[in-house]
């Protein structure tokens, strides 16, 4: 862990590889060897080609194609890197000149009945407006993910719902601060070093995954959270609030459940959009 903002490691949940654009491996997790079978140190200013088989690096590939044109992130779901049996799921993002790829284990199951409940859930915030609006955002959104509470902010605005007789500590009414990852899996689990450690140029910042920081953990033990997930709210290509979400014990990483709770949150901002023009 580290004082003050971001950490500058990774939560073991998962496995880190910071690229250059042509997939060259500048940096990786030093546990990243359960991932491809090759030291952390072996990686570095190699192809990734090198390491993975045939079939993955073409849905990489795709995966990277589509990140391309976008400026948020890109999944795939249940890929085998390496001839191992284990699958993953990966998600890429591109931060300036770098390349930030992700994974965790895959589940084994899928979201189906979580993926097609979102427009049924979002279909019911149609007739709700201001307050209320918010409101069932925030239920809905907590019945979507399961977790334990669920903070919806927008300008200044807040809506909060908790599942009942969840013994959450002093001070869990109030939302968490600004700058958690987008998933925190663990917040009492250590860091793992990202190899070289040295590198002033890494993007580690804006990884999904990356650790706490000291302050971030104390955050977090105190509310009694054992995990928590953070869902921007975007309208016009700017964020104007996010939904924050916690859970009193530590939940296994999902790439999928987050990305199935980012498209709510796209229903929401678009919801959000309309009631704040009929209102102007």
């Amino acid at each position: 862990m580290t004082a003050g903002g971001a950490g500058e490691g990774l939560q073991p949940c998962g496995f880190l590889l910071e690229m250059s654009p042509d997939w060259i491996v500048l940096r990786a997790s030093e546990n990243v060897h359960h991932l491809l079978g090759e030291s952390h140190v072996t990686l570095i200013d190699e192809p990734l080609g090198r390491f993975v088989q045939s079939q993955a690096l073409h849905d990489l590939r795709n995966l990277f194609s589509r990140l391309s044109a976008t400026t948020g992130i890109a999944r795939a779901y249940r890929v085998r890197p390496t001839d191992d049996a284990d699958l993953f799921d990966i998600a890429f993002q591109q931060s300036g000149d770098r390349v930030i790829l992700e994974a965790v284990p895959s589940p084994g199951e899928g979201l189906g009945e979580t993926l097609s409940a979102i427009g049924g859930l979002a279909e019911g915030l149609q007739e709700e407006r201001g307050a209320a609006l918010l409101d069932m955002a925030a239920r809905r959104m907590r019945a979507l993910t399961a977790f334990d509470r669920v903070t919806l902010l927008i300008d200044g605005a807040k809506a909060t719902s908790s599942r009942t007789g969840v013994p959450f500590r002093p001070g869990a009414n109030e939302s968490l601060s600004d700058g958690f990852p987008l998933i925190v899996a663990d917040s009492s689990s250590k860091a793992v070093p990202v190899f070289p450690h040295d590198d002033e140029d890494s993007a580690i910042g804006t990884a999904i995954l990356r650790t706490v920081s000291d302050a971030q953990q104390t955050e977090l033990s105190e509310r009694g959270f054992g995990s928590a997930m953070r869902v921007p709210v975007v309208l016009g290509g700017t964020k104007v609030g996010e939904f924050r979400l916690a859970h009193i014990t530590p939940r296994r990483p999902s790439f999928e459940l987050h990305a199935a709770a980012e498209l709510f949150a796209q229903f929401f901002a678009m919801r959000l959009e309309m009631d704040r023009l009929k209102a102007g």
